[in-house]
Parts: C-alpha cells; structure tokens; sequence
C-alpha cells in the first residue's frame, strides 16, 4: 500500500512561487506515473504534471513553462515547482501514484494523498 503525504501549499500573490512536496511511502513501482492533480471548486480534477521513469515529464498546456515536476529518487519525494503563479492556478493540489494507460486520465490512479491548498491572489 503507498502513502502520500503532500505539503508547501500556501497564499501567494500573483507572479510568485511555490514549490509542492509528495512524501510517497512505499514502493509504487518504476512503471507507475508519478503526478500532480488540481481541483478548484466547482470544477473539475484537472491533470498538473506527471513523470514516469523512460517518458515525460509531462505537463498540462495551462503550465507548461511555469511549472516543473520533479522526483527525488533516494528520499522518495516527488516536487511540483510552480512559478509565475497566476490566480487561476487556485485549486486544492493532489499527488498520485498510479499506472494506467494515459497519464491525465485520473482513473488510472491507485494511490491518492489529501491535496494541499494553493490560492493565489490578483
């Protein structure tokens, strides 16, 4: 069973940064995608970024340039750096282990953490 445990979420102000923590406890396996998720209220669960060892990274079109995942392999903690934040980045921040098909696909996921809230202000 794998654990995850996020944090580093914050309020900040538009144009600022802030970097995301994934503690994963466990051993996902070196096919399963390693990702970010994001859900604003209202809306729906959006994929953020992903990394899978032999592929990726991977990034939403809405990020691309502003956000880098990345995953440290000797603690077993994946990172989302997130920059040039804007006010429709608000959402609350899922990591997740999983290994379907497509790395957007949420349903393809197996382990999820509680997210850690991110609001960015204008």
């Amino acid at each position: 069973q794998v654990q995850l445990v996020e944090s580093g979420g914050g309020s900040v102000q538009a144009g600022g940064s802030l970097r995301l923590s994934c503690i994963i406890v466990g051993y996902p396996g070196s096919n399963y995608y390693r990702s970010w998720f994001r859900q604003a209220p209202g809306k729906e669960r959006e994929a953020v970024a992903s990394i899978i060892r032999y592929s990726g990274p991977h990034y939403a079109d809405s990020v691309k340039g502003r956000f880098t995942i990345s995953n440290d392999n000797d603690k077993n903690i994946l990172y989302l750096q997130m920059d040039s934040l804007k006010p429709e980045d608000t959402a609350m921040y899922y990591c997740a282990v999983g290994d379907g098909a497509d790395w957007v696909d949420q349903y393809g996921y197996k382990s999820w953490g509680r997210g850690t809230q991110v609001t960015v202000s204008s």
